[in-house]
Parts: structure tokens; sequence; C-alpha cells
């Protein structure tokens, strides 16, 4: 991956898609992130692969129901979250802080991959997407230009975000263990 126009000053374009397209639920609360902050952390959601929006938008209710129901989190615990096809989705979004990493949700974005990766790696549309936003990021103020990636077993007790995406983040530009 090569983070391209993270020098440039002009925003890089990045189509995400918002929260009332795939029917979230409101928060019961929210936390405002203080921007820029330094870390994108790299999950998998460890279900099925979603190749189409509808197949998007059913996993992303099922996380967003297991988060707020069983987890009794706030929301959806991720910033974003990437489907097969490519597309991006607002979990958080840029504006407030997640609960995808503990210790670390006041000073990152969580961004999530939507299936289980651990015998291979995401689709190239979507690992094109988690680089466009980054470099979206870190055009917009969102992301400290030195940013760092990071797996969430970097992080925490986890095997997320699966052995193949895992090993194939610690080839990417800014990984750091």
């Amino acid at each position: 991956m090569e983070l391209k126009g993270t020098s440039s000053q002009e925003p890089v374009l990045l189509d995400i898609i918002p929260r009332h397209q795939w029917g979230a639920r409101a928060p019961r609360s929210q936390t405002a992130l203080a921007p820029p902050v330094t870390y994108v952390i790299i999950h998998h959601s460890a279900g099925n692969r979603c190749f189409t929006p509808f197949e998007s938008t059913k996993a992303l209710k099922g996380i967003q129901d297991f988060h707020m129901d069983t987890r009794c989190w706030w929301d959806i615990g991720y910033n974003f979250l990437i489907s097969e096809d490519g597309n991006v989705y607002e979990g958080r979004g840029w504006h407030m802080e997640g609960a995808h990493t503990i210790h670390y949700n006041k000073d990152s974005y969580g961004v999530c991959f939507l299936g289980t990766f651990t015998d291979q790696t995401p689709s190239t549309d979507a690992m094109k997407k988690v680089e466009t936003l980054i470099c979206a990021g870190i055009s917009r103020g969102h992301l400290s230009r030195d940013c760092i990636l990071k797996g969430h077993r970097d992080l925490g007790n986890t095997v997320c975000p699966g052995d193949a995406l895992y090993k194939l983040i610690q080839t990417w530009p800014r990984f750091h263990a």
C-alpha cells in the first residue's frame, strides 16, 4: 500500500455510505474525538464476507445490535467498516470516539473489514478503499500526518484481524507492531 496523496494539500475524494443509508440505530450517547488522532487500528468482523450492499447492510445491523444489545456499548464500535465490493460505511465516523480497542479509542480510528480474514485477505477493492480512507483522513486533518497503523492483536489479546490480513498489513507503510 502506498498512501498516495498524503503530501498534497488537495482533499482526497472518498464516498462514505452514511449511517442513515444503511439503517443504523441512533447512538445512546457519544463522545467527540479531538483530531488529529494518531492511530488507525485494523479489525475484521469475524463473520461472513460481504460482496453486495444488501449483505453489508445486514452485517452492519447485526454488528451494531451485538455491540449495543449484548456488549451494552453506546453504538457500533468501529468508526468505519469496509466491504468486499469496496464500499466504506460510516460507523461512528470521523468525529466520534469508537469502542473498538481498549485504551486506544480516544486517539484512533477503528477500521473493520467485513468478513473473516484468517486464511485469505480482503478483496483488492476493499484494500484500495482502506488506503483511500487513510489518505482522506490525513488530507482532511482527522489523522496526523505521521499516523501509525496497527492490527487489533497488537493492542489486545485477540486474533483480530485474522492471520492473513495481519500478515498483509505488516507490509504497509506506517505499520508498527
